[in-house]
C-alpha cells in the first residue's frame, strides 16, 4: 500500500538542496521568491545551493549527503525541492538514513538525476514522491505556466487530471496502476541495485535528454531484456530532447525505437506526453495510482 506524505499548508517550510550537480545561487532566487511571496510557504536554503565546490558537483559527497540528510530529518521541513539534477545522487543514495523519513514522510521533489530518489524510495519504502519541475523552471516567468503550477497543485493535494494530443504511434486502451518511472538513463543505471524500479502491473513513464539514438536503443533493449517492459499496465513516452545521431545514421528516431521495442505487447502506449527536460514537464506522483486512457482523439492521465 502506497504511503502519501501530508500535503502542504500555507506557512509550511520547503527545503531547497542540490544533492547532485552545482547550481548558482542566483538561479534559485526566483524560485525562493515565488515559493514564499506567491505560494505562501517558507524556504530553508541548504548549504549546497551555490556550494563552494569547484567541481561539477554542488559539494563533496559528504557535504551533499549531510545537507540532504539535514533536510530529511528536520521536523520543520515538510517537503524537499531539489534545485537541479545533473549527476551525483547515486553516489550518496546508499548512505542516506531514511529511518526518520519513514516515520514521518515528506515530499521529495525533482526529476532527471532525482529519479534515483524516486526509484529508491518507492522500491524500499512504498512512499510517494513528486517527479516535477525544479528551481530553474521558475525563472523567466516560468512559474506562471501550467507545468510549474502543476507542482503547486500537487503540493496542495489537488488531484491530477492531465490530457495531451494523440500521436500516430499511440496504442489504444486503458490501464490502471501505480505510476513509476523517470529518466531513462537513470532507470537503466539503477538496474541490479537496491534502487531498481519495479514495473510489473504499473504505468511506466520515461523521458531523457542529450542521448545518442543508438544509446537510447540500447537502454530500451536493456529494460526489455530484463523484463521491465513486459507486464506493464501502460507506457507513457515523454519528451526526448536534444537527441544526437552518429555520422552513419542509426535509421530510426526515438519514438520509432520505442514503438518497435514494445510492439509485441498489448498494453496502452502514448507518445508525446508532457514530461521532459523542457518546459513541458507536468508534476507526477511516483507511486500514486493513476488511470491512463488512450483513444484515437485524446490521451488522459488521471489520479
Amino acid at each position: 500500500m502506497i504511503i502519501t506524505p501530508p500535503y502542504l499548508e500555507k506557512g509550511d517550510t520547503i527545503g531547497l538542496v542540490c544533492p547532485a550537480g552545482f547550481m548558482d545561487e542566483e538561479k534559485v532566487e526566483e524560485c525562493m521568491r515565488v515559493l514564499t511571496e506567491e505560494w505562501g510557504y517558507q524556504v530553508k536554503k541548504g548549504k549546497t545551493i551555490g556550494g563552494s565546490s569547484s567541481t561539477y558537483f554542488s559539494g563533496t559527497d559528504k557535504e551533499r549527503l549531510a545537507d540532504f540528510q539535514s533536510m530529511l530529518d528536520d521536523p520543520e521541513v515538510k517537503a524537499i525541492l531539489c534545485a537541479r539534477g545533473g549527476y551525483g545522487t547515486s553516489r550518496i543514495i546508499d548512505r542516506i538514513d531514511f529511518s526518520h523519513f519513514r516515520k514521518k514522510p515528506k515530499w521529495i521533489i525533482g526529476f532527471s538525476d532525482i529519479t534515483v530518489l524516486h526509484c529508491h524510495i518507492y522500491r524500499n519504502f512504498n512512499i510517494a514522491t513528486l517527479h516535477a519541475p525544479m528551481a530553474g523552471a521558475f525563472n523567466d516567468a516560468g512559474y506562471i505556466n501550467r507545468y510549474v503550477q502543476s507542482l503547486r497543485d500537487a503540493l496542495e493535494g489537488k488531484w491530477a487530471r492531465y490530457s495531451c494530443e494523440p500521436h500516430s504511434f499511440n496504442r489504444m486502451g486503458e490501464g490502471i496502476g501505480e505510476l513509476v518511472g523517470g529518466n531513462l538513463a537513470l532507470l537503466t543505471h539503477l538496474m541490479g541495485s537496491d534502487s531498481e524500479l519495479k514495473t510489473k502491473g504499473r504505468i511506466l513513464f520515461i523521458e531523457d535528454v542529450g542521448e545518442y539514438l543508438y544509446n537510447i536503443d540500447r537502454m530500451v533493449l536493456q529494460l526489455k531484456r530484463a523484463g521491465r517492459l513486459k507486464n506493464l499496465a501502460g507506457l507513457i513516452v515523454g519528451g526526448f530532447s536534444d537527441t544526437k545521431d552518429t555520422e552513419r545514421p542509426f535509421g530510426k528516431d526515438v519514438y520509432e525505437i520505442i514503438r518497435d521495442a514494445v510492439a509485441e505487447y498489448d498494453y496502452p502506449v502514448c507518445f508525446g506526453f508532457p514530461v521532459s527536460h523542457e518546459k513541458e514537464n507536468l508534476a507526477l506522483k511516483v507511486g500514486a495510482g493513476y488511470k491512463l486512457k488512450v483513444s484515437k482523439s485524446r490521451v488522459s492521465l488521471e489520479e
